[in-house]
């Protein structure tokens, strides 16, 4: 059989709105229905940057810095933001700057000054939430209570509504919304008790909250940090938020006696600043907060300043919340502070304990593309058809994680009044949740973390608290299925590439602390045919640390067909948070247990390359879909368990093996495997790698390219001003680096083009959508190509045409475009001409790889030196 070489260049384009249902009533017992959209942008601002220094200093303190630095850099033309808000009499530890000159040279200056630790661009968040009316009427029974206080009185109406023929309209099996979520979690056996959030001080970042609403009682501090001088709500979603968690009347909230600190963090407009942030995030700090409910959040993980606080908050005790996002079910699109280490994210599942469409899924992705993304989100709970306060006095449902995660905040509050005041930290109310939370049946790790909420046994727990560190997850089992997925869909075998899982190492013991060795132990009888090697933070800060796990199987395993166990010794080393600051040690064992299977046959291995997909911020990388403008950036690098899930899972079914290469080609024994997958590469490939492909190609190996858009004068169409470094960015290269693969693909005489086209075509009698791809410019005549009619996309956003190309367009302005090619190296005896997919000849197909191609959905240093 000979080596084919297959390329198809196509990415299909996901576009998703989250939309759930809302009610919104004027009175408890006659609601309006509505449906909600959110979405998520953020950019910079123009000639502003955000300069953080070592420490808090007082305004005239922070000023002579600055002027100090620019002085001895010859700028003069700059302002410092007076920034009118709560906070502006307190110590900071940044400021807002305006520079009008200087550029790069002030930017230098600035960084250089020893009291000053980061100077970074000030960036502005839009969040857009639309309601759309639907239906009216929630039902004729009214409320089940009607109020917090009288938790006893429980009124059993039917819910079922007879029809006139004594037949009843619908019947939903566990689909009934309940009218209290307080309710659903048990949280008024802890109101029996007295546990009620008394005590507690609970800070709401969001869009504010009315004065006089009538469904709260302990509303202790409103302030905003926007500037417009009010403190209503305006949009109700802050309203909403704070219902959920201390509502006292109606849609009772989980801690009706916790002291409310509202912040109003976005305007009108649902305008917010990264700098509005830190500032209020220093007053919860001075405010001595003790739960912050974010019911917001964004992709940019990389907004140092902002992670650094959200940092400081943990290691003062200040216990975050925060939603995970609403991109979901695609993988890897988890939103920031919630993929923190520190920070409990929440997912949303609905009231049939399904896991909600709209909640994002992990991994997370700070650590692509060189390791493997953590276990996120941290817990789920209700956050489906979930009744709060509306804005008007009255109870609204809404969905969305931003829902789910002021339940669990409620839920935090309320468990903080009834245990012991130093059981109550960051690290600990984590380890309390996660480890008493109730795992949902189907569903994996990176859907569902540790479970859903469970308030009663998290709060057993917390009153009976030892001060421990854990691991998340707290094992590694590779052979359970689902909950360890992707894990348990590969087995382990000889000259695999290394499988890599990280676990979140929790420090309940201190906010710091030091990991001081890990150890690998083989338990008998075959478990020292498995290698586990381990990175890991050797500092603990703040109440948290991570470990990545290498397993890798040893060459006297190569035959081996079994399960294997073991375990992994993590020593931690850490000051107690007791007065005395007595230093622990302690060890924490995480079970080990993998299957292992002889090596498979080389014509079942493929080799992915995740070592060339790149994102930002190592460069402006934009992303695969050109109509994405309201943020162009590719946060999230491409792997085959987020975005190409679904192909990983297409290939596991048909008996492939998928590995993921994460080191330079010439570090890979290319003979082990029947192909290689260049999936939207965006790195170039060194002239070393060049040669060790064509020798590798010439050996027998299958080579498939998926190659997205490229196109010079779209580039600079897309590019943007970066205050940062006061310089235009024009992106590294496109959604896939063309040009690195027509270098890597010119010894067999193919090239790939420059225009962008997009459109629905069949293949195979399959409906396809081609979204931001680019076409094969030229093809050996021996191979053979696949055409499809599709649209000039590059022309039609240049012209600022609206897309076309679509079934059912007015005017046909579709061209024929190649779009996949076959080629055989040694195709020397074989006569192909170019033509359409219907006459390929069936022979030629040999191979399953080509099939599965047609049914995947999708979207200069020296190299490193290899390192055995």
């Amino acid at each position: 059989m000979g080596t084919y070489l297959l390329f198809f260049l196509v990415c299909l384009r996901i576009t998703t709105v989250f939309s759930a249902e809302v009610t919104d009533p004027v009175l408890c017992n006659a609601t309006s229905s509505e449906r909600v959209e959110y979405e998520f942008s953020t950019d910079v601002v123009g000639s502003e940057h955000i300069i953080t220094f070592r420490g808090y200093f007082l305004r005239r303190a922070r000023e002579n810095y600055v002027t100090a630095a620019l002085n001895n850099a010859g700028v003069s033309n700059w302002t410092i933001v007076q920034r009118e808000n709560p906070a502006k009499d307190y110590p900071s530890d940044f400021d807002v700057i305006v520079m009008n000159e200087g550029g790069r040279a002030a930017l230098d200056a600035l960084k250089d000054h020893p009291a000053i630790r980061r100077v970074t661009a000030q960036r502005i968040v839009q969040r857009t939430i639309k309601y759309v009316q639907e239906d009216t009427n929630c039902g004729p029974n009214g409320c089940l209570y009607t109020g917090w206080r009288n938790h006893r009185r429980r009124a059993l109406h039917s819910i079922r509504k007879p029809r006139e023929n004594e037949g009843y309209s619908s019947r939903k099996l566990l689909r009934t919304v309940p009218r209290q979520i307080t309710s659903v979690l048990k949280a008024d056996l802890l109101w029996s008790l007295g546990v009620t959030g008394e005590g507690i001080r609970v800070a709401v970042f969001d869009t504010g909250l009315a004065r006089h609403h009538p469904h709260f009682g302990r509303v202790r501090e409103r302030t905003d940090w926007t500037g417009e001088n009010t403190l209503d709500d305006a949009l109700g979603h802050g309203t909403f938020v704070a219902g959920v968690i201390a509502s006292r009347a109606d849609c009772l909230g989980f801690a009706p006696d916790a002291d409310l600190h509202i912040f109003r963090v976005f305007t009108d407009n649902q305008v917010s600043y990264t700098s509005w942030f830190l500032d209020a995030f220093n007053y919860a700090i001075m405010r001595k907060i003790d739960v912050l409910n974010l019911s917001i959040g964004g992709p940019d993980f990389m907004d140092h300043p902002f992670v650094d606080k959200v940092w400081e908050l943990s290691a003062n005790k200040v216990i975050m919340v925060s939603a995970i996002g609403n991109d979901g079910p695609l993988y890897g699109t988890l939103n920031n502070p919630a993929d923190q280490m520190d920070v409990i994210g929440v997912g949303g599942i609905g009231f049939d304990d399904r896991i909600a469409k709209f909640s994002s899924r992990g991994m997370t992705t700070w650590e692509l593309p060189n390791g493997y993304g953590r276990m996120k989100p941290d817990i789920v709970t209700y956050g489906s058809g979930v009744r709060g306060s509306s804005v008007t006095g009255g109870c609204k449902s809404l969905s969305g994680t931003s829902v789910a995660s002021p339940v669990v905040a409620g839920a935090i509050a309320l468990l903080a009044s009834g245990v012991p005041r130093q059981h109550v930290t960051p690290a600990a109310v984590k380890q309390a949740l996660c480890v008493t939370a109730r795992r949902l049946p189907g569903y994996n790790m990176f859907e569902q973390g540790h479970g859903k909420l469970d308030l009663i046994s998290a709060y057993q727990f917390l009153r009976e608290y030892t001060p421990q560190a854990s691991l998340s997850p707290p094992y590694m089992d590779l052979t359970e299925c689902t909950y360890m997925w992707p894990y348990c869909t590969q087995p382990l075998y000889y000259s695999a590439q290394p499988t890599i899982a990280n676990v979140t190492v929790v420090n309940g013991l201190g906010v710091a602390g030091d990991v001081k060795e890990v150890t690998w132990h083989p338990h008998l009888p075959h478990g020292g045919l498995l290698s586990v090697s381990a990175d890991y933070s050797p500092i603990l800060w703040p109440w948290s640390g991570w470990l990545a796990l290498s397993f890798t199987v040893l060459q006297e395993g190569a035959d081996f067909d079994g399960v294997v166990e073991g375990h992994v010794n993590i020593t931690i080393e850490s000051h107690d948070e007791t007065k005395e600051r007595t230093m622990i040690n302690t060890t924490l064992m995480l079970p080990i247990r993998a299957r292992i299977i002889p090596v498979p046959v080389r014509s079942r291995r493929l080799l992915w390359d995740q070592f060339h997909s790149l994102r930002y911020p190592g460069g402006y990388f934009p992303r695969d879909d050109l109509r994405a403008k309201h943020d162009p950036l590719d946060w999230h690098a491409d792997h085959v368990h987020t975005n190409f899930r679904d192909m990983y899972r297409r290939l596991r079914e048909h008996g492939f093996y998928l590995e993921v290469m994460g080191t330079p080609l010439t570090c890979i024994d290319t003979s082990l495997y029947g192909a290689l997958l260049l999936v939207d590469p965006e790195d170039e490939y060194f002239p070393e790698e060049m040669a060790a492909l064509k020798k590798a190609v010439d050996s027998g190996l299958s080579l498939l390219v998926f190659a997205d858009w490229y196109n010079a004068s779209l580039l600079r169409h897309v590019k943007f001003y970066d205050e940062n470094t006061r310089q235009w960015w024009i992106p590294e290269t496109g959604g896939a680096n063309v040009p690195a693969l027509n270098d890597l693909l010119s010894m067999y005489q193919i090239a790939l083009g420059d225009r962008v086209f997009e459109g629905a075509f069949k293949l195979g009698g399959h409906p396809m959508y081609y979204a931001s791809g680019t076409h094969i410019h030229s093809f050996p005549k021996h191979g053979v190509l696949i055409t499809a009619q599709l649209s000039d996309q590059g022309q039609q956003i240049m012209s600022g045409e609206k897309g076309g190309g679509k079934a059912g367009a007015g005017v046909d302005n579709t061209v024929d475009v190649p779009i996949l090619g076959l080629l055989q190296t040694d195709s020397g005896n074989r006569e192909f001409t170019n033509d359409t997919v219907d006459k390929l000849p069936k022979h030629y197909i040999t191979s399953s790889l080509v099939n599965l191609g047609f049914s995947m959905k999708l979207e200069v240093d020296p190299p490193p030196v290899c390192i055995d």
